[in-house]
């Protein structure tokens, strides 16, 4: 044993360790990445089970389009897709007749088309709404998904809510200022930063998929489900509506994929375009009937019973097994 000396001052008190769930630097650190990964899968799934969500239509397309006033087709491009500030002036849609860039001119004829794309967007969500509010189960059917921004996402939301349904929004962390669209349900308004995990909820919950015009992101989101499709890897059936024929014939010719044998030519049923709310319904409607609520009726799923979706958010894990889970006992000011 060392001989004490007098004259070395003893050690000034150490703070409380953080709980290592409660360790920031830890979280935020490459180390903590398994953690926050595995956090945009547990907490999603809890919201999603505690607001009794059974399964989703998702709709994709453009978010670089903020609805000004949809009635007189005035809208307002965005810097970037998402992003809540607006692109340059010399590249907005013109407002004046007598304005002479060619670019600007452009953006006003897509303007227009835009903005009846938006219209359609929210009168389809709407019908879907009305429509999944009317079937009997323990769990919302059937609910509105979107990216959660501006544009064609904005107007699937807006629709779902004016039909007085949930709806959802799945937005995604990007390096500029943005910010969820109003119409989706605040216990459903979610916020990724990983993009591989917000693509996992937007593909584990749908019954159906809806395309309608977009950028690269649209493409991205569009042609991984139909690879998903196309491969088998999805577990259930999925019905896929390709919506503006016109648009998207011009931007891709699938068609000529299967000429040239790149995909087969069966892999062109994988997909139907609609060109209005009505078609598109129709077409959803079919193909969720038949591949889902039919299907559950002829086993008798116990999620699709005759009684209405309860009141109220659905009971914990914790509450539906009972006291055997124990909780830990709460520390002062921390979590249980």
């Amino acid at each position: 044993m060392p001989p004490e000396n007098p004259n070395q001052p003893n050690p000034a008190p150490l703070p409380t360790a953080p709980l290592a769930y409660e360790n920031s630097d830890f979280l935020d650190s490459p180390d903590g990445r398994s953690l926050r990964i595995l956090a945009e899968y547990n907490e999603p799934m809890a919201r999603f089970r505690r607001e009794r969500i059974q399964d989703t239509v998702v709709f994709f397309g453009s978010a670089r389009f903020r609805a000004l006033d949809v009635a007189s087709h005035e809208l307002e491009l965005l810097d970037n897709t998402g992003s809540v500030a607006p692109a340059p002036e010399s590249e907005q849609p013109a407002r004046d007749p007598e304005e002479t860039s060619e670019l600007r001119h452009k953006r006003a004829e897509a303007a227009v088309e835009m903005a009846r794309y938006y219209e359609d967007a929210r009168s389809l969500a709407r019908l879907m709404t009305e429509w999944s509010k009317s079937l009997p189960g323990r769990r919302h059917r059937f609910v509105i998904t979107s990216g959660g921004g501006p544009g064609i996402m904005e107007a699937a939301n807006r629709g779902a809510w004016e039909a007085g349904g949930k709806t959802i929004g799945l937005n995604i962390m990007l390096p500029f200022e943005q910010q969820p669209n109003p119409y989706i349900t605040p216990a459903l308004n979610f916020n990724f930063h990983y993009f591989f995990m917000r693509k996992y909820w937007f593909a584990y919950l749908a019954k159906a998929l809806v395309v309608f015009p977009g950028g690269f992101g649209t493409l991205d989101e569009m042609f991984e489900l139909l690879t998903l499709d196309q491969t088998h890897k999805l577990s259930k059936p999925i019905t896929i509506v390709i919506y503006g024929s016109s648009y998207w014939k011009n931007v891709v010719n699938l068609e000529m994929l299967a000429d040239k044998g790149a995909i087969a030519v069966k892999d062109l049923d994988l997909f139907q375009f609609a060109d209005t709310p009505e078609e598109a319904f129709a077409i959803l409607k079919e193909g969720l009937t038949r591949n889902h609520l039919d299907a559950e009726a002829s086993r008798s799923d116990p999620w699709s019973p005759g009684a209405p979706v309860p009141e109220g958010p659905a009971p914990s894990a914790q509450e539906l097994l009972g006291p055997d889970i124990a909780q830990t006992r709460p520390e002062a000011g921390s979590r249980k």
